[in-house]
């Protein structure tokens, strides 16, 4: 064994302990750091020929590297749609790669039935009935590409080809509707084979992001022969719904694959206030839920939910003889594209089993008060305005005057010590997002994100 590591293997134990000092320093300074720290990368420096060993690697990334990391499982970032880590889930995670299992194959150990029964939590979770089965995935553009997926295989059971053995070009054209998808759907499109242009976008209603279901009907008329439905449950600017339970109905005419993205909107049927938002959920063919995000565990984690697991595993099984036969429980590695990858499922299991039902509904209860509370604010705010109703986390707002990309840029980058806001465009007008999903954020994060927010506008520019 090279010395290095004999050296490590030795003292294991103690640079564990430093490595967990650490970590919980990391996390002590969440609150005092800035959420975005300016970008002052160390000059590159060569490959080293010999190693310097953990306690000078976890010394070096500590003085260099450790302070330039955005505060992104904190309270104030705000941006995308991140969440944390709860303590459980932190706890699961190291322990992940502490037993470094990989759950694919049920060849050596439990770590695939773990697996299994976390999915039977969520699955409950999310109200949803036992037809579905699901796996997890790296996050939503995975498991909205999965789900697509199988989707091109129901169609071509449609047509009488098996895609997975003779490729997408034996479809022929796709049509996929949706009236405002996420930017993974074209991007998952486009890795399938089938083309970004086969997103056919859908008006939405009036001064909103749901679909329009008359427009939807329309559309399903004019798509000669089957095709797909991607109804959103949650979009990423407004948190909009598409009414699951009308779009579901329309198979009874028309004949499509539903994939409902509810990456993150699907966590609103832990709120009594908000659940019929995702009313019919259920009903969908596949369904994408992004766990990093709300349900706090580390990246990268997310499951995809189908009705369809003999379509699934025709499209993903793979064929070796060490892997054995599929059998009626077939393993992980003929649900997704990764053939081997860590067991997310530990994270999600620790989580579940620590704070249970109870504990995530609470949080995302406070992170929608914490949206309301701020969406109040703003409105009181001279110099800014909504662009929308806050629905459920999410908070879309602009400069009252000359709301340029510019401007907001300028803004977002001046409040980047107190807290992180990604940008976007909302009907045209360049805007910012603040995005709740933190199982740490608090009211007194809303009062200093707005008491920062009154101080840059006070300031001139």
């Amino acid at each position: 064994m090279h010395p290095r590591l004999a050296a490590d293997l030795a003292e294991l134990p103690a640079l564990l302990e430093a490595t967990r000092v650490q970590a919980t320093g990391i996390l002590g300074r969440l609150d005092e750091q800035p959420v975005v720290p300016p970008l002052r990368p160390p000059a590159p420096e060569p490959l080293p020929e010999e190693g310097a060993g953990l306690t000078a690697a976890l010394e070096e990334f500590t003085r260099t590297w450790a302070p330039l990391f955005s505060a992104s499982s904190g309270p104030r970032y705000l941006g995308f749609v991140t969440g944390g880590a709860t303590p459980a889930a932190l706890a699961g995670d190291w322990l992940t790669a502490a037993a470094d299992q990989n759950p694919t194959s049920a060849l050596d150990g439990a770590a695939p039935e773990l697996e299994r029964r976390t999915i039977d939590w969520l699955r409950d979770l999310f109200g949803l009935g036992s037809a579905h089965h699901g796996t997890f995935v790296s996050g939503a553009t995975m498991s909205n590409t999965v789900g697509l997926a199988i989707a091109r295989e129901w169609l071509g059971d449609r047509a009488g080809v098996s895609v997975a053995e003779e490729g997408a070009s034996a479809l022929g054209r796709v049509s996929v509707l949706s009236g405002s998808p996420h930017s993974s759907i074209a991007k998952g499109l486009s890795m399938l084979g089938l083309g970004r242009t086969a997103l056919i976008p859908v008006p939405t209603v009036h001064d909103r992001e749901a679909v329009d279901l008359a427009a939807l009907e329309q559309a399903l008329t004019q798509v000669d022969g089957p095709c797909v439905v991607v109804a959103n449950a949650g979009t990423v600017n407004t948190v909009d719904f598409d009414d699951l339970r009308a779009i579901a109905a329309l198979r009874e005419r028309h004949d499509f694959w539903l994939h409902v993205d509810a990456a993150f909107g699907g966590f609103a049927t832990l709120s009594p206030d908000h659940a019929d938002l995702v009313a019919g959920l259920d009903a969908a063919d596949s369904i994408c839920i992004d766990l990093h995000k709300w349900l706090n565990v580390p990246y990268d984690s997310a499951v995809q939910f189908t009705r369809r697991p003999d379509l699934q595993v025709r499209v993903f099984q793979n064929a070796a003889a060490y892997l054995g036969p599929l059998g009626e429980t077939p393993d992980h590695v003929h649900l997704t594209p990764e053939n081997s990858r860590r067991l997310r499922a530990l994270a999600a299991w620790f989580t579940l089993r620590a704070y249970g039902r109870a504990g995530h509904r609470e949080i995302v209860q406070r992170n929608i008060a914490c949206a309301h509370a701020l969406g109040e604010a703003i409105k009181a705010i001279p110099g800014l305005r909504l662009l929308a109703p806050v629905r459920l986390n999410v908070v879309c707002f602009t400069l009252a005057e000359e709301p340029t990309a510019e401007r907001l840029a300028d803004l977002a980058a001046e409040l980047a010590e107190d807290a992180f806001l990604t940008p976007t465009t909302y009907a045209g007008v360049p805007a910012l997002r603040a995005a709740f999903s933190n199982w740490r954020t608090t009211r007194p994060d809303v009062d200093r994100i707005t008491k920062a927010l009154k101080d840059r506008l006070d300031t001139p520019s």
